[in-house]
């Protein structure tokens, strides 16, 4: 049994599909799919149910799952151990995000990176926030973008920066609301809203934000793609409260809200009380602008790289 057979494994699992973790393993799908087969034949059982469309779990697959975790993370750490002591010429660095990040130009953010230390690969998994949690609590992630709500972090992790992010509401053009410039959330309650998936951050705020205001929405469509959410309010089949500068890129009509004018905190996390990685460490003192020796967690409303 190799490390890297149970890094495919996992892949295929935090990706959903062959050809997603073959894509996120910078690896071709035929590649993928014959360590997986190495790891089943030398396992003796499928890891995998591959008769439907999606690809599921088996029972063997899921007690193998968390000791896999287990020991990708055990090797993780080996690898940072000996980074510290040989620098970063090398290695690697796993990046976790929402979806829907505005506050922070990430692209831009790695590029700069990348061209500082070239030798470190970057790997970014765009996922809900409960599994994003999940892949730094595993040690699958070293750093993750979240859109927390009202709970604490679970123990063992910890908040590196914060931003806030400034939601609006979009409108197909034409719409009565296109050109108010302006509206109360309790003038929303006849309008049929597009949203987000449970989970995903952005339907947590807004969810909180209208039950704050005493607003029941009625939601004619939920997806999982902030694309597909934009084009949906385009086409008419509802409004949507989305970040800010979503809305601005959109070019749809951005109607601001009043009382209370809404926003969400986004939050840079990592194991506590700092990240083992050192390339993780370099990134973020990057994000935050703070060396490791910065005493609590930096705020900060950073967008983008100079």
């Amino acid at each position: 049994m190799e490390i890297r057979q149970l890094r495919h494994f996992v892949a295929v699992v935090n990706e959903g599909s062959f050809t997603a973790a073959a894509r996120a393993e910078l690896i071709v799908q035929s590649a993928l799919s014959t360590s997986v087969r190495n790891l089943e034949r030398e396992l003796g059982a499928e890891l995998f149910d591959r008769t439907g469309r999606r690809v599921v779990l088996t029972e063997a697959g899921r007690a193998l799952l968390p000791q896999a975790r287990q020991l990708l993370a055990g090797a993780a750490a080996a690898r940072e151990t000996v980074a510290q002591v040989t620098g970063l010429g090398a290695g690697r660095l796993a990046v976790g995000t929402i979806q829907t990040l505005t506050c922070v130009d990430l692209a831009a953010e790695l590029s700069a990176f990348h061209r500082e230390l070239p030798g470190i690969q970057v790997s970014v998994r765009e996922a809900p926030v409960e599994e994003l949690i999940e892949g730094l609590r595993a040690g699958e992630l070293d750093l993750a973008f979240l859109a927390p709500d009202a709970r604490q972090l679970p123990d063992g992790l910890a908040v590196f920066g914060t931003w806030r992010e400034d939601l609006v509401l979009v409108t197909a053009p034409g719409h009565p609301l296109a050109g108010a410039g302006r509206t109360l959330l309790r003038d929303l309650a006849d309008e049929p809203f597009v949203d987000f998936r449970a989970g995903t951050g952005l339907e947590t705020a807004v969810r909180r934000l209208a039950a704050h205001c005493g607003l029941e929405r009625r939601i004619t469509c939920d997806v999982t793609q902030i694309g597909l959410l934009v084009d949906l309010v385009r086409a008419g089949i509802g409004v949507a409260i989305v970040p800010r500068r979503i809305g601005e890129a959109s070019g749809l009509p951005c109607v601001t809200i009043r009382q209370p004018e809404p926003g969400r905190a986004i939050v840079l996390a990592g194991r506590a009380p700092r990240p083992r990685n050192p390339a993780a460490e370099a990134l973020l003192s990057r994000l935050t602008g703070a060396g490791p020796a910065a005493a609590g967690p930096p705020t900060g409303r950073r967008a983008a790289a100079g």
